[in-house]
């Protein structure tokens, strides 16, 4: 972790160094030697890092490099923010400058004896470098993780050795690999397991490889091996010929013993084998390379000779199966059955559950969210306690983490948990870490978590990927490798939300607090904050005076999750009192706030300011103040129009003023073209009678998300003239000023926005939808208010990657739709509500084939379950929502009418009604 800070560091210092040359005058030596010496540091630092838990002395390096690169970022900082922030032009500027001299000359002076002492403390930390560097050498420096702890072996050597009657929840898996394993096909094939550590892949593949049926299958002719992390070839693949020469009394080669020839041992292998079958395990395989380094042992001798894997990466299970065919098998959490099953079995050793302690088990027990590893662990731990002090056990689940710390019977489960965040490069240790400030069962906004990320700098940038897409990447490699989950997708796939399991997200919390990268607040949670904080993360039932502490002036990011005035107030009071001027980060989603705090217009290095879901109305005109912010989130606020000062926020990359619940964005301001990086627009509305903003936002190319509400006519000709320039669209939103206005689109103006994904119209349309058949990328279309003449599924019907399809209020006159033969191939979701015409819906022969949710909502005159229904066998759900009551009413009667019949099939029938007083209210079929 202290390789990911200082790495981080240096890359800011080589920035400043080539941006802020004449900035830097006085004090640039010593930035240039304090960057040197921790480059040289760093080369050490992953190796130390792995050793960090293992040995004292290289802990307290560890954790001095750490301190002294966190020391240098504040003063380079606290640097730019008293010298930077000042700059200004014209005699206005010469007076500033005179008057602000002293005072500057006292602060550049101060500021070069805080650089001089850290100057001393990096060259004492280079001198124990040297003091250390035997210890730091015994560890592969190329390695992520280094060298494992003993019982990292012992835990998996234990997993091998469990007795089937312990092993709960995997007799369907088992069989899954058993059938694979012995199925008559003579091709090698590969079969992959694959899940987050302690999912119980290495007991469930050995129950497998030491079943009686698989032993007899391949006469004995087995191998199994551990790979991972820091595997050395030569002794995986001697450790294959030890154990097939010894499953066939064979005397091994001298030569095998004594080679670390790779080439001449995967020589042996092949043609060892040439003519068995043989079955090979290879338990625990960290990546892609390791993989492509073993596979070429493995000949496929036509004889059914098969190879299993255990990962936690999805690239490798993907990689190794594609490559000679094969099978992956991705293990879940156990469900609350089994879960209690194999609790019961280890904190209570076969006897009856006290009555009394039930409630406080089954508490503990959802901690552990269906991971084998940590149920077996702290069932074993509650084992030892007094089953009639209900105490202890609560206790337990209170202070879980301190558990996790603590308590040797939970070291294991700690160790393998923590194998794959050390096995990650360094920058994403901070991305994932980052993952446990949320609070526990926290469904984490993918997009808000990446706007995140970046404003930490934690987002470093990829010649031709924005810094959003790189993030993106980022998030999916922790994905892979099994570290995150996902909670909610959108119906097009595209992760809308995810959590981190919470056992891990303990651990995690532990390394975050341990190498002071965040402290959380909560209802259990001292008073005191911690003496240095960088991240705070401030919790429900927090009871903590921020005012005047002298902690939050080293504070860089603030989360804030919870209501009490008091605690905004205390924070705020503190921003004001300290400036606490280093912050980057400020998230306040629905904080009791109701004005804008300016002191919040004090934070010179503020790049991430969100007020999303509070009862602010305005945003001051000192917001320019902040010359970095990157991010400002207004997201469900009462602010309906931005100050024109905003206009020099050079930086912004998302401004988010929006509230689809009442239809509203922001005034469209004259100059919006200024805000050459703005990523997301969303939403302005524009002026009647003005339609220059709408001639300006063609002019902000960069633009990915864009959403315009108020339209007219009269801005029309300017607003699709603009939008054919916007090539970089993924999510384009349009909402006209009344239902009666049309907008003429001119759809065809469209044709250039080729990575268009999301489309949504409110408003009418006048003429047809041609030209929207050359959005070949979309994936979303909702439709509102169109009033066509013309049946809209001619020109939508051959979209390849349309998944959601949404028609509502009268957006089409006709009285039939008719999904043709063939037609809307992938579409997923189908909603059609409030069309007043329409009479009659027909689904013919493979059209639809993929629809797996039919919503049909206020079709007063639809008296009849659509025409063809019958055929979409993959339909998972239908809605028949305020419904003509002849329609419903059939349905419910039961099988003497066709309309029931259409919808047997279908697993799940909804029939209700909607009214803004009581919801959706109904039944399920």
């Amino acid at each position: 972790m202290a390789e990911s800070v200082v790495s981080f560091l240096l890359e800011k210092f080589s920035s400043l160094l080539e941006d802020e040359v004449k900035l830097l005058s006085g004090v640039r030596d010593e930035v240039v030697f304090v960057k040197n010496e921790l480059d040289r540091i760093r080369a050490f630092l992953r190796s130390a890092d792995a050793k960090e838990d293992q040995d004292e002395e290289i802990k307290v390096w560890v954790k001095q490099v750490r301190e002294v690169a966190y020391d240098a970022e504040d003063t380079i900082d606290d640097f730019l923010y008293r010298f930077e922030h000042t700059k200004r032009h014209g005699f206005y500027g010469y007076l500033c400058k005179m008057a602000r001299g002293i005072k500057n000359l006292k602060a550049r002076r101060r500021i070069a004896s805080q650089l001089q002492s850290i100057k001393l403390r990096v060259t004492d930390i280079s001198e124990g470098r040297q003091r250390y560097g035997y210890k730091l050498s015994s560890t592969e420096i190329g390695s992520s993780s280094g060298t494992k702890p003993c019982y990292y072996s012992e835990v998996r050597s234990d997993a091998r050795l469990l007795e089937e009657a312990q092993l709960v929840g995997i007799e369907p898996k088992k069989q899954a690999l058993l059938s694979f394993l012995v199925k008559d096909t003579s091709q090698l094939r590969v079969a992959a397991v694959r899940g987050m550590g302690g999912l119980g892949k290495t007991t469930l593949v050995s129950s497998v490889y030491n079943d009686s049926r698989v032993k007899n299958h391949f006469h004995q002719i087995q191998a199994w091996v551990t790979v991972s992390q820091s595997f050395k070839l030569d002794e995986v693949l001697r450790q294959i010929i030890q154990q097939f020469f010894k499953a066939t009394n064979l005397p091994l080669p001298d030569e095998v013993e004594k080679s670390t020839d790779t080439h001449f041992l995967k020589t042996t292998i092949v043609d060892f084998l040439s003519d068995k079958r043989y079955l090979v395990v290879l338990d625990d395989i960290w990546d892609v390379d390791a993989w492509e380094a073993v596979k070429v042992a493995f000949r496929n001798n036509n004889n059914g000779s098969r190879v299993m894997i255990t990962t936690r990466t999805a690239d490798v299970a993907s990689t190794s199966t594609k490559d000679v065919g094969g099978h992956i098998l991705t293990l879940n959490p156990l469900s609350s059955e089994d879960s209690w099953t194999l609790f019961y079995a280890k904190a209570f050793q076969g006897n009856a559950c006290p009555t009394h302690l039930e409630e406080i088990s089954r508490d503990i027990l959802k901690r552990c969210e269906g991971l084998p590893l940590a149920i077996v662990a702290i069932g074993s731990m509650l084992a030892t306690k007094d089953i009639n002090r209900v105490d202890e056990w609560e206790i337990v689940h209170r202070s879980l983490r301190v558990e996790l710390q603590g308590n040797t019977k939970l070291k294991g489960m700690q160790t393998i948990l923590s194998l794959s965040f050390n096995d990650l490069p360094y920058h994403l240790k901070h991305c994932f870490m980052y993952l446990s400030l949320f609070p526990e069962d926290y469904s984490i906004k993918l997009n808000v978590l990446i706007r995140l990320w970046i404003a930490e700098g934690f987002i470093e940038g990829i010649e031709g990927r924005t810094l959003e897409e790189v993030a993106n990447g980022c998030f999916n490699e922790l994905l892979n490798r099994s570290l995150v989950q996902v909670n909610e997708r959108y119906t097009d796939r595209r992760i809308k939300s995810c959590r981190v399991h919470d056992i891990l997200r303990e651990t995690m919390l532990l390394k975050s607090k341990d190498q002071g990268f965040a402290a959380i607040t909560n209802k259990e949670s001292s008073k005191r904050l911690p003496e240095r904080v960088r991240r705070l993360s401030v919790h429900e039932g927090t009871n903590i005076d921020a005012s005047g502490d002298k902690q939050l002036s080293q504070l860089r990011s603030l989360l804030l999750f919870t209501k009490e005035k008091d605690v905004w107030n205390n924070f705020m009071s503190s921003f004001s009192e300290q400036g606490s001027r280093l912050v980057k980060v400020l998230d306040c989603t629905r904080a009791p706030a109701t004005t804008f705090p300016q002191s919040i217009t004090k934070l010179y290095h503020l790049r991430y300011l969100c007020l999303r879901d509070t009862a602010v109305s305005s945003i001051p005109p000192s917001i320019a103040n902040l010359r970095h912010l990157e991010t400002l989130d207004l997201k469900r606020t009462l602010v309906r129009e931005l100050p024109s000062e905003i206009l020099r926020l050079q930086c912004l990359r998302h401004v988010i003023v929006y509230d689809f619940r009442i239809l509203h964005g922001c005034k469209a301001l004259k100059g919006m073209e200024s805000l050459s990086s703005l990523r997301k627009l969303s939403c302005v509305e524009a002026k009647q009678d003005e339609t220059e903003p709408m001639v300006t936002v063609g002019r902000l190319t960069q633009l990915t998300r864009l959403g315009i509400l108020q339209l007219g006519a009269e801005h029309g000709d300017a607003l699709f003239s603009s939008i054919r320039e916007l090539k970089l669209l993924r999510s384009l939103t349009l909402v006209s000023r009344t239902e009666d206005e049309a907008l003429s689109f001119q759809f065809k103006s469209f044709s250039s926005l080729q990575l268009l994904q999301r489309l949504y119209i409110r408003g009418p349309v006048e003429k047809s939808l041609e030209g929207l058949q050359n959005l070949t990328n979309l994936s979303t279309l909702y439709l509102s208010g169109s009033r066509l003449q013309v049946d809209p599924l001619e020109s939508l019907q051959d979209l390849p990657n349309l998944v959601l399809l949404w028609f509502d209020e009268r957006v089409y006159d006709g009285e039939s739709l008719c999904f043709k033969a063939g037609s809307f191939l992938m579409l997923r979701e189908l909603r059609i509500s409030e069309l007043e015409n329409l009479r009659r819906v027909t689904v013919e022969d493979k059209a639809l084939s993929h629809l797996k949710f039919m919503n049909l909502a206020d079709c007063k005159l639809l008296e009849e379950i659509p025409s063809g229904i019958e055929r979409l066998r993959n339909l998972q759900k239908l809605q028949l929502v305020n419904m003509a009551a002849e329609l419903t009413t059939t349905v419910y009667r039961g099988s003497q009418h066709d309309n029931y019949s259409k919808v047997m099939h279908i697993p799940h029938v909804f029939i209700g009604r909607w009214s803004p007083e009581s919801g959706t209210v109904g039944d399920w079929l």
